[in-house]
Order: structure tokens, then sequence, then C-alpha cells
């Protein structure tokens, strides 16, 4: 299933096996979780989908990439794109002769069973069976989706099924009172005097224009009302504009981008801006306006970076979109364009910071980040997520994965196992596995690729972290390299989670507390097995988790002795010949005992390495 990732203009297969999903994890991120809080899914033409539960569904019917105006062609009514470059297959070449698009009447003669920018690279010649694939049959009648959640309900349900928010949602109320202040606000310039302590916030409403523009029978959940919540969240809480300083958008420039991508990646991106909608992977989308939406949220994520390790401000909120984590070296993926996270560790180090922790708390494993820095020894990468050995997406993250050559032991992952995990888990984790590996690291600057598809709630991550949670781990991790904290934004797609997660976030960077204490945390058995396996892997590398792992080994081998004594202490008083139950002297199980334990004639037991008779134990 790897092969269906490939990034564009690579050969088939040729995704380095460090960038590899693994075989067992579905092919795309859009799934939803059943009720025992797993992923479920069911093939489709080699596309995972999941029945009646809201998840994307590829469409066969929709051509890849469809030209607009202004490019190498213009759409007909009949739907060709007229051009006079074209290969006999049908495909328009770009300027290094890769395909740019293909014709839609000739692709549909082809019957191409998949529609994204891969299957229009490396199509196959070979028929698939289509016969239980019918896209008119999937949409069902009388059914409203969830403005929350996007989850599908019936009509007659009044409050949706997966969240409980009721039909006619008022999440976004507050965004228009929003825009009225932001257009407003003063954006920071290179003479703008701050108070010290100040935090900053990246926000741009052009990020709002990057959606899926084809319609399918479920709309997708990375959608421009995730940040028309937060915001309207951070405005109602009296937080932005009002008390954070406004980064000017910037677009990133394509030295910068070269700088954590290949040429052919970004051009691939850049590239979508001359067609109507195009797909990466069938569910990582683009329109005219991605390209552009995707440069901002890097340059805003850049700009924060360096103004942190600067000093003008103290810490900051990135809050952009599409999300960049599942982003590598040279492919799209995951709903991620441009890995943000990564640019902004980049261009820290520009500002002279020597040293990065990036700590990812998305329910996803950042397998783009991991990639782009698992060699590089000056940025520590750090991620806790949803693995359950390779079934979750996208299937990397082990905690065997620690880095190559100098950069070993520069990747931690801390994988669970299971669906559920809360915030125990993650203040556990946190205490005995990133905070002391982040205290010995030293960084200059700490990034976190900060997304809420953890939160309770939310449909794709099936995880119960609360907004408290949230609240904590960022206030432990202000205790990292001097509170200089940058906070971006990636995954989250229950609207209300992740709009009341992100303003305890932003809370605590403006100096208010966590919402509750940090005392010892008490994790799921699930929680402890997997910290305790990422410790024996990583004391290799960091001393300072030796005694930690010690501590841990010796309270969970007295709890279980505890256990398998106080469960055996009765067989002992009675092969020993000790005092009876006082329970079983009166009632009918005094016979069997009786029958069992004092039982005519001598009997021998052992006791302490010597056998003695039942008539000597008992004189």
């Amino acid at each position: 299933m790897a092969s269906d990732m490939r990034p564009p203009n690579s050969k088939k297969g040729g995704v380095p096996s460090h960038a590899r999903v693994s075989d067992q994890a579905c092919h795309d991120k859009f799934q939803s979780c059943d009720g025992d809080g797993k992923p479920s899914r069911a093939a489709v033409n080699g596309v995972s989908v999941k029945e009646n539960h809201g998840t994307c569904s590829s469409n066969p019917d929709h051509a890849g990439a469809v030209l607009v105006d202004g490019a190498k062609g213009s759409i007909a009514q009949s739907g060709h794109v007229d051009s006079a470059d074209y290969d006999c297959a049908g495909c328009l070449h770009g300027e290094n002769g890769s395909p740019m698009a293909c014709d839609l009447q000739q692709e549909s003669d082809r019957d191409q069973a998949g529609h994204t920018l891969d299957d229009l690279f490396f199509f196959d010649d070979e028929e698939e069976d289509d016969i239980d694939w019918e896209p008119s049959a999937r949409i069902v009648e009388n059914r409203w989706f969830c403005t929350n959640c996007t989850m599908p309900n019936m009509d007659e349900v009044t409050h949706c099924q997966n969240c409980n928010d009721h039909k006619g949602s008022e999440v976004l109320a507050g965004y228009d009172v929003f825009q009225a202040s932001f257009a407003q606000a003063a954006l920071i310039s290179a003479d703008t005097a701050l108070p010290p302590g100040s935090t900053a916030i990246g926000f741009d409403e052009q990020m709002l224009l990057h959606s899926e523009v084809e319609i399918k029978p479920n709309p997708h959940p990375e959608r421009p009302n995730r940040l028309r919540a937060i915001a309207a969240s951070l405005a109602a809480a009296g937080i932005f504009p009002s008390k954070c300083a406004l980064v000017p958008p910037r677009e990133i420039t394509k030295k910068e981008l070269l700088m954590v991508h290949t040429s052919d990646h970004v051009e691939s991106v850049e590239q979508t801006k001359n067609m109507l909608y195009s797909y990466f992977t069938s569910d990582t989308y683009a329109n005219k306006e991605s390209a552009r939406a995707a440069k901002l949220a890097a340059g805003l994520c850049a700009d924060l970076a360096s103004l942190i390790v600067s000093g003008r401000v103290n810490n900051g909120f990135a809050l952009v979109r599409p999300p960049g984590h599942h982003a590598g070296v040279k492919q799209a993926m995951g709903f991620c364009l441009h890995n943000n996270a990564a640019v902004a560790a980049l261009a820290a180090q520009k500002a002279g910071a020597k040293k990065v922790l990036i700590v990812d708390w998305d329910v996803h494993h950042g397998n783009g980040t991991q990639e782009i820095f698992e060699g590089n020894k000056s940025v520590l990468y750090i991620s806790l997520h949803r693995h359950e050995d390779g079934n979750f997406y996208p299937g990397t993250g082990a905690a065997h994965e620690v880095g190559v050559l100098d950069g070993q032991g520069f990747s931690v992952n801390i994988p669970w196992s299971c669906g559920g995990v809360g915030d125990d888990d993650y203040i556990f984790a946190f205490q005995h596995v990133v905070l002391p590996i982040a205290a010995e690291f030293a960084p200059d600057i700490t990034i976190v690729s900060a997304g809420f598809d953890a939160a309770r709630g939310d449909p794709l991550g099936c995880c119960d972290v609360t907004p408290a949670g949230y609240s904590q781990m960022t206030s432990m991790l202000t205790t990292c390299s001097e509170g200089r904290l940058l906070i971006i934004l990636e995954g989250g797609y229950n609207l209300r989670s992740i709009s009341s997660s992100a303003t305890e976030v932003v809370k605590v960077l403006l100096g208010d507390g966590p919402c509750y204490g940090k005392g010892a945390a008490a994790p799921s058995k699930e929680g402890m097995q997997t910290v305790l396996q990422v410790l024996e892997i990583q004391q290799q590398y960091w001393p300072v988790l030796v005694p930690i792992l010690a501590s841990l080994q010796a309270q969970q081998g007295l709890a279980l002795s505890k256990y398998v004594n106080g469960g055996s202490k009765l067989k002992r008083r009675m092969l020993s010949g000790g005092p009876r139950p006082v329970w079983w002297k009166w009632g009918s199980k005094r016979l069997l005992y009786e029958v069992l334990f004092e039982g005519r004639g001598p009997r021998k037991i052992k006791l302490r390495g010597n056998w003695k008779s039942t008539d000597e134990t008992e004189s």
C-alpha cells in the first residue's frame, strides 16, 4: 500500500523506505472510528473508506486535476481541455516533461479508477473491478452533516450521534465579531515596540480559501471552519486580537522551501494554482488558492519562529492551514502540502537557535517531520501518537524508529497501542519521557506541532484528551528553552474541541496557569506499557532515562508481587497446614475443605524445600 502514497514527480515505488507508510496502515488519513475506538475501513478500489460514518470516498467520475483559465487551456462545457501539447495518452506536459493534467473525456474513456494526481502520473493499464463501487449508491437521502464534526446523521435525529452537537449548531457564532476586530488590529512592524513577554499570533483569512472544490458524498474534515471556530473562540475569550501581537502575513519564498522540500515537490504544489481542483492523494486536495494558502502558512510559521528567537516576542501561536507535519521531503499527503514545523525550525536556526525541539502531539505520527530531520542531531523530534503496530495512519512512528546516522536518538516516538488515550497517559509520558529528554537536550526554542485530533470527540482521533490536558502539556513545555515556545496548528476536526483546546493553550502562552496541577498522573495499563517500551529503547541515547526506567520497573514489580502474593495467600495457607479460613468453618464448603486437605491417611507436602507429612505439620 505504500505505493499508493507515492509523491508527485517520482517514480512508482520510489518513496524512500523511511518515508513509506506501513502496509497495514490505511491508504489515507480520512477515516473515522467504530465503537471500540479503533479505525474502521472498507477497501474501495484501493482506497480505504468508512461505511456510513462520514469518511471521504474516492469518486472515479471526477478528474484528478482540472485546468482553469489562464493555464495552457480552458474548461469547455463538454469537459475537454483545449491544448496542442498532448501525448498519445491525452496528457498535458509541463516544462519539465511531467504530466500536469489529463483530458477529462479521455480519462473517462480509459476507465480510470482513481482521481488523484498520483493516479494521473502513474496510471495502471489493468482494469479494476468497479462492480462494488457505485458513487450514487453511497449517497444517502434524508440526512444532515454535523457542522461541528462533519459526521452524517439521519434527518429524524436532532443531535449528532458522534459529538452530540445540535443540528442547528452555532459553533461558528462569533466569527463575525472577530472579523470586525481583526480588520482594525495593528500588525507588527520592524519598529513596533512590544512589551516584554508578548505573545504573537499568525493568521490570515486568505488561508480560508483552501478548500475542497469537488463535491463528495461527505464533507472533508480539514475545512476552513476549523480556523473560524478557533478565531471566534479566542475573540470570545478576549484574547485575540486584543491581547496578542499580530504578525503580518508573508508568503514563504521558494528558496526557504527548498531547504525542506525538493524542487519537484515545491513545483508540484505551485502548479495547483493553474487547476480548478487537484489531488495529491485520495484525501489531500488542492484548489487554485491552495498553493498561496500553503505558502502563507509556512511564511507565518517562519516569521513567528524568528521573532521568538530574536527575543522580540516570548512565544507565539500559528493559526494556520493547510497543516504540514505529514509533508515530507518530496511528498504531499495526509491533508498536508508544505511542512510548516520544519520550515519554522530552520528559520529559527537561521535566526540564531542552535538546537530546536519539535514536540508533535497530533494523534497521527508526523512522518514528514521525522523524515526531514531524522539524520539531524540539532533538531530533536518527539511524537506522541496512535500507532497500533502500524495499523493507524500513516503507519510510521514505531518506538524503534530513533533516527539515522548522526541523528540516532534524536527521533523519539511514543506510539500508543490503542484509541481512547487521555490526559493521564499524555501527562505521564511528558513527565517520564518528554521533559527529561528535553532538559538534557536543552533546546533554544520549542516548536509544537499541535494537532487537536487526540481531543475528546474528534471523529478521526478517537482519543480522550481534554482542553485541561492540552493546557497542562503546554505549561510543562514552557519550562523548556526558557519559555521560547511556538505552537503550530496541525490537525483537529471537532470544532468545539479544537476551539476550546486552542483557547486554553493560548491562555497559558499569555501567562495563565494550567487548568489543573502537575501532580502524578496515573496512566492506563496500555499507556504504562508504551512508556516502558520507549524508555527501554531510548535509554541508550539519553542516560537520564536509566533511573526513570529502573524506578518504574521496580514499581511495576512491586505491584505485580503484591497482586501475586495476595492472590496465592489462601493457597499457601492451605498447603502449609496453617489456620483454616474462618469463613469456611461453617457451611457446605467445610466438607469440601476437609476432603481435600484433611483426608484420611498422612499426606506429604513440600514446605521450604523439605517434605513433611500433614501429621507433622499439624502437630
